[in-house]
């Protein structure tokens, strides 16, 4: 159950630092490879498909 936690946790720690590093890049960096400033957060927790 501990270590559920701690993969969870990290899990989540993971997420962020992939919304922020996605968040710093300009509209024009994110369009080059693809992708809108919506869809940050479903490629941050690895749900996107586009």
């Amino acid at each position: 159950m501990l270590l559920s936690l701690f993969r969870m946790i990290q899990a989540f720690r993971d997420y962020q630092r992939n919304v922020n590093e996605l968040s710093q890049l300009s509209d024009r960096e994110l369009a080059d490879i693809g992708l809108d400033r919506s869809d940050i957060p479903r490629v941050a927790a690895g749900n996107y498909n586009g």
